[in-house]
């Protein structure tokens, strides 16, 4: 038996704009889903039969075994999941399975594979099953900390990963200590179904491309005024970010109640991840304040600690 851990995430700048190749910061967060796997009689998670409709990453990861990993295809396997990250909240909970899971697949198996392998194969398990992603998620999953895709390489570059025509170059990003509060608006929102909203949206409007292409500048001077640590300008560039996010319509009447909530005790304040319900972020030196202005907005927030280790894998039990 073998247990791994990974972190869930926040995108502090250039969510669905990073799908299309632009530029993104990701940080990895003190949420974290554990899984523990052994080998079984039948395919379980936490000890019921495993359904694509309930599990579709981790029926994506089994029926593909023998590409995700060098176990043989008609291995039956026992997964126990616990997550402190809600699922559909668009803190990276199907990232941080995948990548958990196929750490942990490849230690039962005596195979360890190194942070470049797992972030590529959780990559592929993302993009197959919601038919578009970024390595985004997957790499920050894996690496923790934070780290910055780029579509060129540059200094502190970790790896590489290309899917059809794009390619993306992902760095460590050093993230100078900041306040952080994730406000979850208990919706469940699957993170495919916005992706390729915005797909749609590009390809029936110039308008569409052209705000993509503002997010991928500002994200630019974002990552810019975290190597100067201008949190003030950090956090007006990220409150810019969510509203050119809401003109491509994935935002929703319960992100921007949250949003509105943080702003006035907050340098600036988004959603994060996928959109349409999920969660926003705020970005704060008065951490309890914007606690209290997000739970009396009806939302679950979380106080939340960044520069976090990124995939752990336990010895075997």
């Amino acid at each position: 038996m073998i247990s791994a851990s990974a972190p869930g995430k926040i995108v502090l700048m250039g969510e669905h704009a990073v799908v299309f190749g632009k530029p993104a910061i990701a940080l990895a967060v003190n949420l974290r889903l554990r899984c523990r796997i052994d080998h079984s009689s039948e395919n379980l998670v936490n000890g019921q039969p495993l359904a694509t409709a309930g599990n579709p990453y981790l029926s994506y990861i089994v029926n593909n075994l023998s590409k995700n990993t060098d176990i043989p295809s008609n291995q039956q396997l026992s997964f126990d999941v616990l997550s402190d990250i809600p699922a559909g909240s668009g803190l990276g909970s199907s990232a941080a399975l995948s990548v958990a899971t196929i750490g942990a697949l490849a230690a039962l198996e005596n195979k360890p594979l190194n942070e470049e392998a797992i972030s590529k194969k959780a990559f592929e398990v993302e993009y197959d099953v919601q038919g578009r992603a970024s390595p985004m998620d997957s790499s920050v999953s894996t690496h923790g900390g934070g780290i910055f895709l780029d579509s060129k390489k540059g200094p502190d570059f970790l790896w590489q990963s290309t899917r059809n025509d794009k390619t993306w170059y992902i760095h460590d990003l050093k993230v100078p200590q900041m306040g952080m509060v994730i406000g979850y608006t208990g919706i469940r929102k699957p993170t495919g179904p916005m992706i390729s909203r915005v797909a749609s949206y590009c390809k029936r409007t110039k308008f569409a491309c052209e705000i993509i292409d503002e997010i991928g500048d500002i994200t630019l001077e974002g990552a810019e005024a975290i190597n100067h640590n201008d949190i003030e300008k950090l956090g007006r560039l990220m409150t810019k970010n969510h509203k050119l996010l809401a003109i491509l319509g994935v935002s929703s009447p319960e992100l921007q109640n949250l949003v509105d909530a943080a702003l006035p005790h907050s340098y600036g304040a988004k959603l994060t991840g996928g959109g349409g319900g999920g969660s926003m972020i705020a970005l704060t030196d008065k951490p309890e304040k914007v606690y209290k202005a997000i739970k009396l907005r009806g939302g679950t927030p979380y106080i939340v600690h960044t520069g976090v280790d990124g995939l752990k894998i336990s010895e075997r039990d």
